[in-house]
C-alpha cells in the first residue's frame, strides 16, 4: 500500500513529488510514456522564476526529477490504464499491474494537437511550437504564422504581434470559428494577415534544422505555394490525458478533470494538479503551483486518516 502516487512527471507532476518526499511519504511517480511532459520538448524556457538567463525545458524537469529525488521520490516508467476508487484505497492499473494507494495525484497533462507532418517532432523547439506565450519573445522582427480558426488561435495571432515583424493566421475555412469579438479584433489588426481557405502541407527547414518557410495548399483551387516564415504557431486545441479516469473522475465536455476545492476531485483522497484540469493558462509555473497544493492537501487528507 503506498501513501502517494502521482501520475505525470511534468512541472505539475514533479512538484507534487518534491513536496510530498520533503513531507516524508516516499511518493511513487509514474512517469508515463512522454517523461517530462510537454516541457521536455521545448528549448530555452524564459518565463520560469528563478532563471534570469532562461533554461532548457528538459534541464529544468532533469532539475526537479533529482530534487524529488534527492528528498525520497521513486520513479517507474509506468502507464496508467485504468482506475478504481474504493473507500479505503484508491487502486490504479499501471502496465497491467493493480497497484494500491491512500491518496492519488493526477497530473498527467495536456498533449497539443498537431498537423502530422514530416518531421514534426524534430522541428518542435525549433520553430514550431504550440504555445506564443512560451515562444513568442524569441521571434523578435521576423514572420511567423499561427495555425488554427478559434479562439486559441485568435488570442495566439493578437499575442504575437508584440514581437512579430508580421503574424499570418492560417485556416482552413474561409471565417474564423473565434468568438465574434476574437475575430474582429484579428481582422481589425493591420499587423494579422490572415490566409484563408488554406492548410499547411510540409514544413521547409534549412540545413541547421531550423523552420525557414511552410508550403501552402488552397482547399478549393489546390494550388501550392511557399510562405517565408521563421516559426510556426500551432493553435487547433490540446487534448487533456484522462483515457484512464475518464467517466470516474468529473470531466467538462473536452475532457479536462474538474477541481472542486484547491485540488480536490469529487473522490476523497484523488488530488488534481497541471494543465490535465487546466484549459487556461497552461503554463509550467501554474502547473507547478498547482502540483504544491496538491501535495500539500494529499498531506493533510493522510494526517486526518492518522487522527
Amino acid at each position: 500500500m503506498e501513501k502517494v502516487i502521482i501520475v505525470g512527471s511534468g512541472c505539475a507532476g514533479l512538484t507534487a513529488a518534491i513536496y510530498a518526499a520533503r513531507s516524508n511519504l516516499s511518493p511513487l511517480v509514474l512517469e508515463g510514456s512522454h517523461p517530462g511532459g510537454q516541457l521536455a520538448t521545448t528549448t530555452l524556457v524564459e518565463n520560469f522564476p528563478g532563471f534570469p538567463e532562461g533554461i532548457d525545458g528538459p534541464q529544468l524537469i532533469m532539475n526537479m526529477h533529482m530534487q524529488a529525488e534527492k528528498f525520497g521520490a521513486r520513479f517507474a516508467y509506468s502507464e496508467v490504464t485504468d482506475f478504481e476508487p474504493k473507500e479505503d484505497r484508491i487502486r490504479i492499473k499501471a502496465d497491467d499491474e493493480w497497484l494500491e494507494t491512500r491518496t492519488l495525484i493526477v497530473a498527467s497533462g495536456a498533449s497539443a494537437r498537431w498537423l502530422g507532418l514530416e518531421n514534426e517532432e524534430k522541428l518542435i523547439g525549433h520553430g514550431l511550437t504550440s504555445c506564443a506565450t512560451c515562444d513568442g519573445a524569441f521571434y523578435r522582427n521576423v514572420p511567423v504564422c499561427v495555425v488554427g480558426g478559434g479562439d486559441s488561435a485568435a488570442e495566439e495571432a493578437l499575442f504575437l504581434t508584440r514581437f512579430a515583424s508580421k503574424v499570418y493566421l492560417i485556416h482552413r475555412r474561409d471565417r474564423l470559428r473565434a468568438s465574434k469579438i476574437m475575430a474582429d479584433r484579428v481582422t481589425n489588426c493591420e499587423q494579422i494577415e490572415p490566409i484563408w481557405n488554406t492548410v499547411v502541407t510540409q514544413y521547409i527547414a534549412d540545413e541547421r534544422g531550423e523552420m525557414t518557410a511552410v508550403k501552402l495548399r488552397d482547399v478549393n483551387t489546390l494550388e501550392e505555394r511557399l510562405l517565408d516564415v521563421a516559426c510556426v504557431f500551432v493553435a487547433i486545441g490540446h487534448d487533456p490525458n484522462t483515457k484512464a479516469f475518464q467517466g470516474k473522475l468529473e470531466t467538462d465536455p473536452d475532457g479536462y478533470l474538474l477541481v472542486r476545492h484547491l485540488a480536490e476531485s469529487k473522490h476523497p483522497g484523488v488530488f488534481i494538479a497541471g494543465d490535465v484540469a487546466d484549459r487556461v493558462y497552461k503554463q509550467a509555473i501554474t502547473a507547478a503551483g498547482s502540483g504544491c497544493a496538491a501535495a500539500m492537501e494529499a498531506e493533510r487528507y493522510l494526517s486526518a486518516l492518522e487522527h
